[in-house]
């Protein structure tokens, strides 16, 4: 059936009409109402953003622009003005950008901003995020730089990453990082926010940025953390400052506090010159102090000394150190080297001397040492830098060339690279080895040697002196011995060879053939001869001969006074209260004349004994007639019980 136009225009009318008021023929609606119906029909087409979740993983969000334009046939979309994004908790905001979301990448430009919280935040010229990577690369116009700030760290770089997943920022083309401490530049570095750790690749230089502070540090590879301060050593590193230098390839340093922890044979060198090396190393800067463990070695460049040993320690305020285990002094300050061996060495500056401090040196046990002119042993030993004194103390042995010293005490001063004297003030034995069972011997109550280019030069010695000489004869054989005694004795050498012997105010003494004495006649009743102990070079003064420990139990010849017993420090690691080290009292170093004018022949005493003694009668050896050995001659102690000995007498027999 065919509608009429009217009907049609009637129906569609109908429902309006019917909806008017059933005055709305005579009157019109107010005009509120209509603006209500208005602001409803408003309300009901507002467009609205979709409720979805922020933290959608991979998913970026537009929060907001002041322009948003959708090309025709293309996924891309074109922000302008305040444009802000986010993904997940970081917001990023530029003047515009473009969008492709199906990717949920982007790029954006000028005033770029990255934020994330109240503490991380990024500034750069553009931004390009990777949405499938995840991966933000910012970038800053010429002449500017990209910066991260996380509250006290900044990092400036030209091209900087960010990666969202593992929340970590780097660079690959140069860069700086600062921290409330220290500037760190390199060619390479990484951060991470979350934990606060830094790691640094290529020409990497660290700058304590302190106020009087010098603090530098150069390597290729280095871990730091800016919450700490402490950066650890990954490669070949040197750390100066005005206190010295460090030089390690592995380990850490606390740079606000100047602390290293280093290891892998890593060196300390310190503001007086001295060098500590050891396989670890602990070293307090700001302390003045260092500690190694293994195979450590301090060096003093100013002495030209060091001490090694298993176990270290250095005050480098106090210059004071200790060493233990495999412990080895060297004093190279010569053309010859001293190696000083003993279970402990300690070193220390003299507390109670302030104007001219003095360094001592301590070793204790075991104590054997080697030079090429000189050797010895002993227990104990002090070594005085002021007076350049060698004390020597309980059973001393000392060699040089073929002659050996004994004594309860022994001191050796040392005049530059050799021994310039030798003094026994407790009981002292010399010998000499002749030929065979022959040795040339000497023994008193106080005794005192001068050297000369390591040769004796003169010998001067008091209280019961006790002389075996065995002389050559023309035809360079030995066939009698001479045993002498008196009060004193002064002798000159020459080449090794006594030159001038003179003995007072009384002598004694016989010359008995060989042929008519007893073996044990040969020697005086302390002698022995300990040629197996002697260090022959300078890996022997590591050496501890059984016979040596047998040594250690005995009194050789006799027991010290208390005064020779007294050390000159302690077996620690500061210094101590000390005795001054003024030699004891009443003792005196004789001074060795000059070389008498007199015909050779004639027979020299001490001026200071022989001119207040006009009636002494010197005894030349040469001049005492031969005579058989009496059967009252001086006991000799055997010397078959001695182990030193027990080859030699059976080989005799």
């Amino acid at each position: 059936m065919r509608v009429s136009p009217f009907l049609a225009i009637a129906l569609v009318s109908l429902p309006a009409m019917l909806a008017q008021s059933p005055e709305g023929d005579r009157t019109k609606a107010p005009a509120a109402a209509e603006k209500s119906a208005l602001r409803e029909r408003k309300a009901v087409i507002r467009p609205t953003i979709p409720d979805a979740d922020r933290h959608e993983p991979g998913k970026v969000f537009i929060e907001y622009a002041d322009i948003l334009r959708k090309p025709s046939g293309d996924d891309v979309q074109i922000l302008i003005g305040n444009v802000q994004f986010r993904k997940g908790d970081m917001f990023m905001y530029c003047d515009s950008a473009r969008f492709y979301e199906e990717t949920s990448s982007l790029e954006a430009f000028r005033n770029v901003r990255m934020e994330q919280g109240d503490t991380l935040f990024v500034y750069g010229d553009e931004l390009y995020y990777d949405g499938i990577g995840e991966i933000a690369e910012l970038r800053a116009y010429p002449g500017n730089n990209v910066r991260l700030i996380n509250r006290d760290v900044t990092l400036t770089t030209p091209v900087f990453f960010y990666d969202m997943p593992e929340d970590v920022g780097y660079y690959l083309a140069g860069g700086e990082l600062d921290d409330r401490t220290n500037r760190l530049t390199s060619q390479q570095g990484y951060y991470y926010p979350a934990t606060k750790d830094a790691f640094f690749y290529l020409d990497v230089v660290l700058t304590g940025p302190q106020k009087n502070d010098t603090l530098m540090m150069y390597t290729d590879s280095l871990t730091y953390n800016t919450d700490s301060g402490i950066a650890q050593l990954m490669c070949q590193t040197l750390i100066t400052s005005k206190d010295g230098e460090i030089s390690s390839t592995s380990g850490f340093y606390d740079t606000r506090n100047g602390i290293a922890d280093l290891y892998r044979r890593s060196l300390v060198h310190m503001r007086r010159g001295n060098t500590l090396t050891g396989d670890t190393l602990f070293y307090d800067r700001d302390g003045g102090f260092g500690e190694a463990f293994g195979n450590m070695i301090l060096t003093d460049s100013v002495r030209q000394s060091s001490i090694s040993g298993d176990y270290g320690f250095y005050d480098e305020l106090r210059d004071s150190s200790f060493v233990t285990g495999n412990a080895l002094a060297m004093e190279y300050s010569g053309s010859d080297t001293l190696y000083l061996h003993g279970d402990t060495i300690t070193a220390y500056l003299d507390p109670t001397v302030i104007e001219d401090s003095t360094k001592i040196t301590n070793i204790f046990h075991r104590v054997r040492f080697f030079r090429n002119d000189i050797q010895g042993l002993c227990d104990s030993m002090s070594m005085v830098e002021r007076d350049s004194i060698l004390y020597m103390y309980y059973n001393p042995i000392i060699w040089y060339g073929d002659k050996q010293v004994v004594g309860n005490v022994v001191w050796v001063h040392m005049n530059d690279s050799t021994t310039d004297w030798a003094r026994l003030p407790e009981q002292g034995l010399m010998s000499q080895h002749i030929a065979e069972d022959c040795y040339n011997q000497l023994s008193a109550s106080d005794m005192t040697v001068w050297m000369a280019d390591s040769t004796i030069s003169r010998l001067y010695a008091e209280g019961t002196v006790q002389t075996i000489m065995f002389p050559m004869e023309n035809d360079s054989t030995y066939n009698k011995f001479s045993f002498t005694e008196s009060s004193y004795l002064d002798a000159y050498f020459e080449d090794n060879d006594i030159r001038r012997l003179i003995m007072w105010p009384e002598t004694t003494g016989k010359i008995t053939p060989l042929y008519l004495a007893k073996r044990n006649s040969y020697f005086l009743q302390k002698f022995r001869w300990y040629a197996p102990l002697r260090p022959m070079s300078p890996d022997e003064v590591f050496d501890y001969p059984a016979e040596m420990a047998e040594l250690a139990s005995q009194n050789i010849l006799g027991r010290m006074s208390k005064d020779a017993l007294t050390m000159r420090g302690q077996a620690l690691g500061k210094p101590v209260n000390i005795p001054n080290l003024a030699l004891p009292e009443g003792v005196t170093i004789p001074q060795a004349p000059a070389t008498p004018s007199t015909p050779a022949d004639s027979v020299i005493a001490p001026a200071d004994s022989l001119t207040t003694n006009p009636d002494i009668t010197p005894l030349s050896v040469d001049d005492t007639p031969e005579q058989e050995q009496p059967d009252d001659t001086p006991a000799s102690t055997p010397l078959g019980d001695t182990p030193l000995l027990k080859e030699e007498e059976e080989n005799h027999e």
